[in-house]
């Protein structure tokens, strides 16, 4: 969106501030990007601060941040809400040294042991969020569990499948599974090319859809990929289609969706196709098997150890079963919208931020 475009807002009616210091668009960009119009919705008053957000979003002014000495409207603080190290440093300065009204709080989705710079920062924070229990395990501080949500209006199941495959350029008459995300070795696409090749003729009534952009240094490894199906004459049931913005449409042409990774901060891929409709298989990484498997043991699909190519096969064969699917699929929608709505999450975080102010 053009810079003319971009929505300013004063500080003075901004109680929560998202800070987004990095350019290339992530994760926890979108996580920001998804989040703040619900946050304003719920009443929240969020405004982001930083370079690579779309302009409809309220943001600050570099030039206007001498107004956070002033306390905000109705509040004696604001919430600097900090994801990443080179954002919880600014919010540090700001609070310690320059005095400033703000509570920091920190939400972290590492899965791995913390640097002791990142502890440092993380020991300065007012609040601290983990995406999910493993993330919570390595932190060293008290921390909240607030797993992320899901758009559930967005993604949502089809009315008429037959015409959401039409519209995708699908066969209507065949049935896919899908892998969606970045074409690389760490998002594990190759086990779930070699799943599809090795499941694909024993079912003629399915093909494979694969979603998603390989960057400049994984496009040999996609091209490997492409190689492989086309030397196993499935080249026309095994389709790369590329990175599309209109994803959720792509998710409601789907009948299984895999999420093959080798490694996972937290994965919103299985969310977003569960709230579409679509039971997942998927690998213990990230948050998936707390997303997938409720308290009670019930689950909308599977969870299979990573890198485990075998058990990826059998446990879609499972799933590609005349009685396994419609039932998976039955409780994946009620699944995604009763325990993870992104509105349950805005409510979280705004349970945080009234604890800290």
């Amino acid at each position: 969106m053009a810079k003319s475009e971009t929505t300013y807002v004063d500080p003075t009616g901004v109680h929560v501030i998202a800070p987004n210091f990095k350019m290339r668009l992530s994760g926890v960009t979108s996580t920001i990007i998804q989040l703040v119009p619900v946050q304003n919705r719920l009443g929240q008053k969020v405004a982001v601060l930083g370079p690579g957000l779309p302009g409809h979003l309220p943001h600050l002014r570099y030039r206007d941040l001498w107004k956070l000495w002033k306390r905000p409207a109705g509040a004696d603080h604001r919430v600097w809400h900090a994801r990443r190290n080179i954002e919880m440093l600014p919010g540090i300065i700001m609070r310690d040294l320059l005095r400033m009204p703000l509570k920091l709080v920190f939400t972290s989705a590492s899965q791995r042991k913390h640097s002791g710079w990142t502890r440092f920062l993380i020991r300065q924070m007012d609040a601290v969020i983990a995406t999910s229990a493993k993330t919570s395990a390595y932190l060293e501080v008290p921390n909240t569990v607030v797993m992320h949500g899901i758009d559930c209006d967005k993604f949502r199941p089809a009315e008429n499948k037959a015409e959401a495959k039409r519209a995708c350029g699908l066969d209507p008459e065949k049935r896919y599974i899908g892998c969606f995300g970045r074409v690389r070795h760490q998002k594990g696409t190759d086990l779930f090319v070699d799943a599809m090749i090795a499941l694909l003729p024993q079912h003629p009534g399915w093909a494979a859809i694969v979603a998603g952009r390989a960057t400049p240094q994984h496009q040999a490894f996609e091209e490997e990929l492409k190689s492989k199906v086309k030397a196993a004459g499935l080249a026309d049931r095994i389709l790369f289609v590329g990175e599309h913005k209109n994803i959720a449409d792509w998710y409601r042409t789907l009948d299984l969706f895999i999420a093959p990774q080798r490694w996972e901060g937290f994965g919103l891929t299985p969310l977003e196709a569960m709230a579409t409709g679509v039971p997942v298989v998927a690998t213990d990484v990230g948050a998936f098997a707390e997303l997938i498997v409720t308290s009670a043991g019930e689950s909308p699909g599977h969870i299979i150890p990573k890198d485990d190519l075998p058990a990826m096969i059998a446990a879609t064969q499972n799933m590609l079963e005349p009685h396994a699917l419609p039932r998976a699929a039955a409780g994946a929608r009620e699944h995604a919208q009763s325990l993870y709505r992104i509105e349950t999450e805005v409510t979280r975080l705004g349970e945080v931020y009234t604890q800290v102010r």
